[in-house]
């Protein structure tokens, strides 16, 4: 069972140009899209987050549902659906503009344990920014860590959300020791200001950067780095593409029994390789669609 513990909402992505285009809604939050790629990919997933009562929360939910996601674990509330304002650049990347006061995901606390046979707990994105969700999946981190569980850490850098940069940075540094995989985008490795060098030192045992549409790079702790470059796609939107290389690389890593820190030492230039450009086949499906939709297993196959 791979856990993923994080908020679930719902994107507003405009449907044409201007101030008030109209906004088409669409199930998304970085966590919610690793675990419907997860799901899609076939891997047993479990999603750990809390999901409002009102219909946008339904339809979430059914969502997971639909991609084999198992929801038992989601706690509920009556407090609203956050919503993120989707506005999508000229190359397809998307910039968001949040509502979370008083919503539902960020009232999350943490779990007396974690569900039966999980082998890897995934987090990230605004669920460690928006307190005091952010408190309760710190906690979660730190104990599946200590408990010898995979752990993997996409921050997902919404700097919109971050009202004390330094103050995030320093957060983030004191997660790293609780941390197996690390992944992050280039432009999170620019805005926290640090090196994939200094983060292994930290903790990680690896690190995964993405780099857009030139491809992935991984960093791990005997010095080496391993590349791979992008799939070229006509790219309709980038939406849910850094998720679905969350899981691939989850579940590629427990495809070769590799969700041990020891493991991942031992994956090897080949193993790595191979690993990423899975990834990065994924990406690039995700990115030839509208909004965050992940491939299916099938339609990576070969």
């Amino acid at each position: 069972m791979i856990v993923v513990a994080g908020e679930a909402l719902i994107d507003l992505v405009p449907q044409g140009t201007g101030a008030l285009a109209v906004l088409q809604p669409a199930l998304g939050g970085g966590p919610y899209n690793t675990a419907v790629a997860l799901g899609r990919l076939g891997s047993p997933t479990a999603f750990c987050s809390r999901v409002s009562q009102d219909a946008f929360g339904e339809a979430l939910l059914d969502g997971l549902r639909q991609a084999g996601v198992s929801v038992s674990d989601v706690q509920r509330g009556t407090e609203p659906t956050t919503l993120a304002v989707a506005t999508i650049g000229e190359h397809g990347s998307a910039v968001y503009s949040f509502y979370v006061d008083g919503t539902a995901d960020r009232l999350f606390t943490t779990p007396a344990a974690l569900p039966e046979g999980t082998r890897a707990v995934s987090f990230g994105t605004c669920s460690l920014v928006l307190e005091p969700g952010a408190s309760a999946y710190e906690e979660l981190m730190r104990t599946a860590a200590a408990q010898g569980v995979f752990t993997v850490l996409d921050p997902n850098i919404r700097a919109g959300l971050i009202p004390d940069a330094d103050a995030y940075r320093a957060r983030f540094t004191s997660w790293l020791p609780s941390v197996s995989l690390l992944k992050l985008s280039e432009e999170d490795a620019l805005w926290l200001g640090g090196t994939p060098r200094e983060w292994l030192a930290a903790g990680p045992s690896a690190v995964v950067i993405t780099q857009g549409g030139d491809g992935l790079a991984v960093f791990t702790r005997d010095g080496a780095v391993h590349s791979v470059p992008g799939e070229k796609v006509d790219v309709v939107d980038t939406i849910g593409a850094g998720d679905t290389v969350n899981a691939a690389l989850l579940h590629g890593l427990s495809a070769r029994d590799a969700l041990s820190p020891q493991a991942l030492v031992t994956l090897g230039p080949d193993g790595w390789t191979r690993l990423l450009r899975f990834a990065a086949r994924a990406a690039a499906i995700t990115c030839s669609r509208a909004g965050a939709e992940p491939p299916y297993a099938h339609e990576l196959e070969g």
